[in-house]
């Protein structure tokens, strides 16, 4: 009996061994059936990305360590469920779109250990994450994201010296045969195919570490993420030097929803820049956002002395200065002033203000001419003040603040943005996060966040490149709000390039710089340059401080990955199309039929015949009663480094 006992036994345990790990696939489609992801699980859990019958990534794998257990090893799949979503989403912020589409085939995956996978499929891209039920605290020691880029050509996007970062590194293309395997990617990346390309991210990132990746095998990204530190000190005003470090990279509560991991899938370079996936992806405000104000500041850290007829006052980090730049935003309808370092006597007391600012006298001239008051801060100063700090500002008539110099975006810091969101949003304080990583949602759970730095930007100077900043429409800026603090209207070809604060020139031509004010989306849009240059040319101060911040319509009209692009924005009834150019001269042809049978007046500034040389060189062409079908096309010429700035209305 007990020998037929045991055989039995061992019969029913190779078949429950064969029942684990025999192979199971599902395969999902988007709404038009072009774009499908097959996931396969087997002893893992993996997918293939297939876009018009061509397999883009095949096998990439998914799963989640934890410290006593792996999800995603020998999973036991209990149900899998399809179903369509068909909807029209209106964001709070309208960013490119006061609608965007969120029709998509969404995929439930339950297994076994309380967890599951969600999928969505659209007709031009995929996401996922992972959903866990689990009681209590969980410490994830390693999150297993992986792309298979073997059938890829390139890569482009930002490959960091560490985890210690501002993400402002100048962008790279690398042959996928040719990637380091020492060398970390950021996340957006661009993986170029030979006829798709897939732009790679993350979305909805809380309590947990951003996304950086690592060639693990030939062709093949993985996941690398920051560890937090447990316990550290200060390095000075605005770092800290860590003395402990977790072994996790999340101590976590274990009913919870993991980061979106996004891919946008095209054939064409403008549907990139036209990106709808943060929005389709984004959490719910958590907060109510009636009080915010979103729009244009003046900002002193590059040219922040006023000189010239009708200034009788010594500039500097003064009151008189700062008055000039309120009176300023007064008459241009800019509605805030940015006050940069040096407001505050001591960086590391933000109570204690520098007497010649006289911040208190300012802040009440500012109020009567409806202008309000937004002071830069380092993070460190901030965590250290983070009970009272808000309530105080509020007090004062602060509006918003400008925090800087977090360089990091491991568990402890991305929790430090929520807190800092969360108390500004009780005193109705916005926020611009500088020296900050690329936006991962949270701006959607606190809209009194307006911005993120995280670029490349204007305050590079002669480094701030056209050749680079032509990838941020398709890289940077596809993945939300982008601080890059445009608009100079002193410009110089690079190898002409002469100056330094505090009477700082930008890199190329000024219709380019013109063009940069609409063509780079944030909820806080920065005139970089001095109001009395501004006050030089009146037609170019005019244009700028018209332009709004929120769009009702994007629409990408022509466009390459890192060499040019060409995009027409409308607010209400007026248009406003922006044009930048790297440094190959180049002529295209925009065809106007996105305006239907409207008329429209044109104010066009354009590249002068000298900007090859001469990056000041531009002129202002106005014509009546435009229409489609007078006029199809639109044609222009744009310098080396140059652009196109225009508004019908």
């Amino acid at each position: 009996m007990n020998r037929i006992f045991l055989s039995l036994l061992a019969v029913l345990l190779g078949i429950s061994a064969s029942a684990a790990t025999k192979s199971k696939t599902i395969s999902v489609k988007s709404p038009d059936g072009q774009t499908e992801v097959k996931v396969t699980v087997a002893e893992d859990i993996r997918y293939d990305v297939i876009s018009k019958g061509e397999t883009l990534m095949a096998g990439n794998r998914i799963a989640l360590k934890l410290s006593d257990r792996t999800l995603g090893e020998n999973p036991v799949l209990k149900s899998s469920k399809i179903r369509s979503v068909v909807e029209t989403l209106k964001p709070d912020f309208k960013l490119k779109y006061a609608e965007v589409e969120n029709n998509h085939s969404l995929l439930t995956l339950t297994f076994k250990g309380n967890y599951q996978i969600l999928w969505r499929v659209y007709d031009d891209g995929v996401a996922y994450r992972i959903v866990t039920s689990l009681p209590g605290e969980i410490d994830v020691m390693e999150e297993v994201v992986e792309y298979n880029l073997t059938a890829a050509e390139s890569l482009v996007g930002q490959l960091p010296r560490g985890f210690k970062t501002s993400h402002e590194e100048a962008y790279s293309r690398v042959k996928v045969s040719e990637l380091n395997p020492d060398r970390m990617w950021e996340v957006p990346f661009i993986a170029e195919f030979a006829d798709s390309k897939i732009f790679v991210c993350e979305f909805d990132v809380e309590d947990y570490p951003g996304l950086f990746l690592k060639p693990s095998a030939a062709g093949v990204l993985g996941a690398c993420h920051p560890h937090s530190p447990t316990k550290f000190e200060d390095q000075g005003d605005r770092t800290v030097r860590f003395l402990e470090t977790s072994e996790w990279i999340a101590r976590t509560s274990g009913t919870r929803s993991f980061p979106w991991r996004y891919m946008l899938i095209t054939r064409d370079d403008r549907k990139i820049a036209e990106n709808r996936m943060p929005m389709r992806l984004a959490p719910a405000s958590r907060i109510d956002g009636s009080w915010i104000q979103r729009g244009q500041t003046t900002w002193d850290w590059l040219n922040g002395i006023p000189y010239g007829p009708g200034i009788d006052f010594v500039g500097g980090i003064n009151l008189e200065t700062y008055k000039y730049f309120t009176d300023f935003a007064q008459k241009n309808g800019v509605k805030y002033i940015l006050i940069d370092e040096g407001w505050a006597l001591d960086t590391r007391n933000p109570y204690v203000t520098n007497p010649e600012v006289r911040i208190h006298e300012l802040i009440s001239y500012a109020e009567e001419r409806g202008i309000g008051v937004i002071l830069w801060l380092p993070w460190l100063t901030v965590e250290h003040n983070m009970d009272k700090m808000f309530e105080t500002f509020a007090d004062w008539g602060i509006k918003g603040v400008k925090i800087d110099f977090m360089d990091r975006q491991d568990q402890w810091m991305i929790n430090f943005y929520e807190r800092v969101a969360i108390e500004a949003a009780k005193n109705h304080i916005f926020v611009d996060f500088h020296g900050a990583n690329h936006p991962t949602g949270l701006e959607y759970r606190y809209p009194n966040i307006l911005t993120y730095e995280g670029v490349r930007g204007i305050e590079y100077r002669h480094n701030c490149l056209p050749d680079n900043t032509l990838y941020q429409p398709y890289l940077r800026n596809a993945a939300g709000p982008m601080d890059f603090t445009p608009g100079m209207v002193v410009c110089q070809q690079p190898e002409f390039y002469k100056g330094d604060r505090p009477v700082t020139p930008a890199v190329g031509t000024k219709a380019s710089q013109m063009a940069q004010v609409i063509a780079f989306e944030t909820g806080l849009q920065m005139l970089a340059d001095n109001p009395c240059r501004y006050d030089m040319y009146p037609d170019c101060r005019d244009f700028m401080c018209g332009i709004p911040v929120e769009w009702d319509d994007t629409k990408v009209l022509a466009g390459e990955l890192g060499k040019f692009y060409i995009v027409a924005k409308r607010s209400g009834d007026t248009w406003y199309i922006a044009g930048l150019n790297n440094s190959t001269p180049r002529d295209v042809e925009i065809e106007l039929g996105f305006l239907g049978s409207r008329s429209y007046d044109v104010t066009a500034f354009v590249d002068g015949p000298m900007s090859d040389s001469i990056g000041m060189d531009y002129r202002c062409h106005r014509k009546e009663n435009v229409n489609a079908a007078d006029t199809p096309v639109f044609k222009v010429h744009m310098a080396r480094n140059g652009g196109l700035a225009a508004v019908l209305e």
